[in-house]
């Protein structure tokens, strides 16, 4: 018999997931159906959005070759009945206090900064890049973690060298690039630009480097199609870029910078967002969401 959620002692809640205490060596990463903007947990919810997270995950940890942060299989018994197929046994981990974002593409804040100084977190770039330019190769930015409401900071590599030394500082760099360029590789192979993504490593008992949190989700990466890719202009994408687009367009009448909660999605945006989460699954993994559903039920 499984056990209930309430028996677990509840830890954390992010913006997306809920952390709870299995034992002193696992925890259970929940991940629900919620979905932040610009620092803000929007009151509306995306339907399966959870579920594509943990099944997008439990793909590339599997797709990868490096240590993870996984415990147990999807139906794992210790997984209570009502987070089944959203939910993951992990080991816990000493978490390291950086992002550790790797661009291959330049967009986002990353562009901005660009435009400014000519560099993305102290790296040099050449002159002449445009929205959505292909860097000639896949950089290290990393980024502070920012509690919930606050703004993650992009920060230079020495500042993590100052605070982790010089080989733990190579290490989260080396291993972020080799496991960006291998997942860009399989997403290519399937028709999907990986432009850029963020992990999240930290220390087993042993001082081991494992990757832990969610890893290239919709939610924590940037998907584009690779037909019709064209540097110059923003690219139409398979995560959470077309709920932002909505909610700083016209008819959503909010205005980013005013610091007030984002208004209610409507229905077509929440679909045709579910609809983008679930098609960046099935395209990257290969497999149907319903069949993920289905050995989860």
């Amino acid at each position: 018999m499984r056990p209930e959620l309430s028996q677990y002692k509840h830890l954390s809640a992010g913006k997306v997931r809920e952390i709870y205490e299995i034992d002193e060596h696992h925890i259970l990463m929940v991940a629900s159906d919620r979905i932040s903007a610009y620092d803000f947990i929007l009151d509306t919810e995306i339907p399966d959005k959870g579920r594509v997270l943990t099944a997008m995950s439990q793909f590339f940890f599997d797709a990868i070759d490096f240590p993870n942060h996984l415990a147990g299989p999807i139906d794992d018994p210790r997984i209570p009945e009502e987070v089944l197929g959203r939910a993951m046994v992990c080991k816990k981990l000493a978490m390291m206090p950086f992002e550790c974002v790797v661009r291959g593409y330049l967009t986002g804040s990353g562009l901005e900064e660009y435009r400014q100084t000519g560099t993305v977190c102290g790296i040099t770039l050449p002159e002449g890049l445009v929205e959505s330019s292909r860097l000639p190769e896949p950089i290290f930015t990393p980024a502070t973690k920012a509690d919930i409401g606050d703004h993650d900071i992009n920060v230079s590599f020495d500042v993590v060298e100052e605070r982790l030394g010089e080989a733990r500082a190579n290490q989260l760099r080396d291993a972020s690039i080799a496991i960006y360029s291998r997942a860009a590789e399989i997403a290519l192979e399937r028709g999907v630009i990986l432009a850029d993504t963020k992990f999240e490593f930290g220390l087993d008992d042993n001082g081991e480097l494992v990757l832990g949190d969610e890893v290239l989700t919709p939610d924590s990466s940037r998907y584009w199609p690779a037909e019709g890719y064209e540097a110059g202009h923003v690219q139409p994408s398979f995560d959470k870029q077309y709920v932002r687009n909505w909610l700083t367009g016209p008819k959503s009448g909010w205005d980013k910078n005013s610091g007030t909660q984002p208004p209610a999605l409507p229905g077509s945006v929440v679909e045709a967002t579910r609809e983008r989460y679930i098609e960046a699954y099935e395209l990257i993994s290969g497999n149907k969401f319903s069949t993920w559903i289905g050995c989860c039920v």
